[in-house]
């Protein structure tokens, strides 16, 4: 196996990238290796808005704001464990944005949340986790939350 010096966690600050970023901790801990965040959220192109409704820049940069400062309280929290890590705010399509930073960074493991939707909400959202898995450049790691069912 060729040595992992780079883990790219893409986040979206739900559970189950919470659960996929303490699996990536404790690799890069066992492998030595460095931690790369992104978080990545798809600004809608004007005029494929239904009824070409215009959200003002002003919310975007806030959105692009907000974004960046989570992510530092999520890097200084791989920091405190000795780790090292880099973040990234990417305003394109998650996929694409996870596919491009994984080629730029030469990344070694992509560990990733999946909320593992079948069915209809597949359909309808998609899946991220399985776009990369097909398309990304090296390995992936997908890990699941288990939800409490009542």
């Amino acid at each position: 196996m060729a040595p992992v010096r780079v883990i790219l966690v893409p986040v979206d600050f739900s559970p189950h990238s919470e659960a996929a970023l303490d699996q990536a901790m404790d690799l890069a801990k066992a492998l030595g290796a460095k931690i790369h965040l992104l978080h990545s959220y798809a600004v809608p192109v004007r005029g494929v808005i239904p009824y070409d409704f215009a959200i003002p820049d002003g919310v975007w940069d806030g959105v692009h704001s907000a974004a960046e400062s989570k992510l530092e309280e999520i890097r200084q929290k791989v920091a405190s464990e000795g780790l090292e890590a880099t973040t990234e705010v990417s305003t394109s399509l998650p996929s694409e944005a996870i596919l491009a930073a994984a080629n730029e960074l030469d990344a070694d493991l992509i560990v990733m949340g999946t909320r593992g939707h079948t069915g209809l909400k597949h359909v309808l959202l998609g899946s991220v986790a399985e776009r990369t898995i097909r398309l990304a450049p090296c390995s992936v790691l997908t890990v699941k939350v288990k939800e409490a069912t009542e």
